[in-house]
């Protein structure tokens, strides 16, 4: 299996102690992180050509990647 880029752990190394506990701790956070997980799963599928998508469909699914990153950036903030 290929390795998957843009992974939480890797995006928020500082915090992995933290989001392991509010995805046991906080629904919501632990929400967020599952649908960030699925979205970043499917662009690298859709980079790789596993399933090809349009560029525009592309790019909406990456605006998507980002804005859960930004939530849970706050929460992360916030909760440290």
């Amino acid at each position: 299996m290929s390795h998957t880029p843009h992974e939480l752990a890797e995006e928020f190394p500082q915090a992995t102690d933290l989001m392991h506990r509010l995805k046991l701790e906080d629904a919501h956070f632990a929400r967020l992180a599952e649908d960030y997980h699925t979205l970043n799963r499917a662009i690298h599928r859709a980079e790789t050509l596993v399933e090809p998508v349009s560029e525009s469909h592309e790019i909406e699914l990456r605006r998507k990647r980002m804005l859960l990153k930004d939530e849970i950036a706050r929460i992360l903030t916030a909760a440290a």
